[in-house]
């Protein structure tokens, strides 16, 4: 899955220095701080940490009101940072005819509206339960507890919402998806040459045809002497 990233970061933390004594786990407090919240320095949400180097010798005392001392450290961080057009996977916990809705990792939520749900997928009433199935393969369905692919239109950093999208051809169920991988690339590759087919039957329909100039240019030479005799 894409969206994904481990990233080292030199970072400080501010003590206050009643917790000098147990600086390491004073540390360890203000890490699990960042977790699963937006971090603008770092780009992305913390999923995880871990310190690769903490040198207690290198802090530094903040003049100050009240005098809180830096410790330097190096951190290992797993980052979650979703762009547009990424590749997502996540878990259907709820669909409707007018949305899909997707949890991420187990905590990021996820929505799919119909507008960005392509047209091969229609939505059905199937045993009791909707589900939204492929008109292209009877087998490609999505329904609650599906494991889904999906893209990123937006990402709202602020509640940790995901905008998705269904509307790329390799995006659905991961499980049929992994099954037919072939199938996907061979009818992207059939597409690619009726685009490119239909591009060479614009240019003749367009009268860009090499016939019609001689024809032109033996109708020019016969007017010409005809003017001469």
């Amino acid at each position: 899955m894409e969206g994904l990233k481990v990233s080292n970061a030199n970072l400080t933390v501010y003590l206050h220095p009643s917790k000098s004594r147990d600086a390491s786990e004073a540390i360890l407090r203000e890490l699990s701080s960042l977790l699963f919240t937006f971090s603008e320095a770092l780009d992305g949400v913390v999923l995880a940490y871990d310190i690769d180097s903490l040198d207690n010798k290198k802090a530094k005392i903040l003049s100050g009101v009240i005098p809180y001392f830096g410790v330097p450290l190096s951190v290992d961080l797993l980052l979650f940072s979703p762009k547009p057009d990424m590749l997502l996977e996540g878990k259907v916990v709820k669909l409707s005819q007018e949305s899909i809705h997707v949890v991420v990792l187990g905590f990021s939520s996820a929505i799919i509206t119909e507008k960005d749900i392509r047209e091969e997928f229609v939505y059905k009433i199937k045993h009791e339960q909707d589900v939204y199935a492929s008109k292209s393969h009877k087998r490609h369905v999505i329904k609650v507890g599906t494991m889904i692919r999906f893209s990123v239109k937006s990402f709202d950093e602020e509640i940790l919402h995901i905008y998705g999208s269904l509307m790329p051809d390799h995006t659905g169920s991961i499980h049929w998806l992994e099954k037919h991988s072939e199938l996907i690339s061979h009818t992207n590759s059939i597409a690619k040459k009726r685009e490119s087919k239909g591009v060479k039957q614009d240019a003749i329909d367009g009268k860009i045809s090499p016939l019609d100039s001689a024809q032109k240019i033996k109708r020019s030479k016969k007017q010409k002497i005809q003017e001469e005799s």
